[in-house]
């Protein structure tokens, strides 16, 4: 659906609710004939859960040890 901009500052309200409950997939904001913005549906996100990757990631002991040779390729020194 395409909306002049007068028309959505006076239904702003109404545009959003349809938008929000799914009777209208997403509301073109128009100014002069050309499109200046969208309303539509945030993108739904995967759940997180908490200790996913509990076990399955192991950090080995060297891990904050930097070669010097890598070192040296950044312009840092080993500390």
């Amino acid at each position: 659906m395409r909306v002049n901009m007068h028309d959505a500052k006076t239904t702003l309200s109404r545009l959003v609710a349809a938008v929000e409950s799914g009777e209208i997939e997403e509301v073109e904001i128009a100014r002069s004939g050309h499109v200046v913005a969208r309303i539509v549906p945030p993108r739904r996100r995967a759940q997180r859960r908490p200790g996913y990757w509990a076990g399955r990631i192991r950090i080995q002991p060297d891990f904050d040890e930097l070669p010097d040779d890598v070192a040296a390729a950044f312009g840092g020194e080993q500390p």
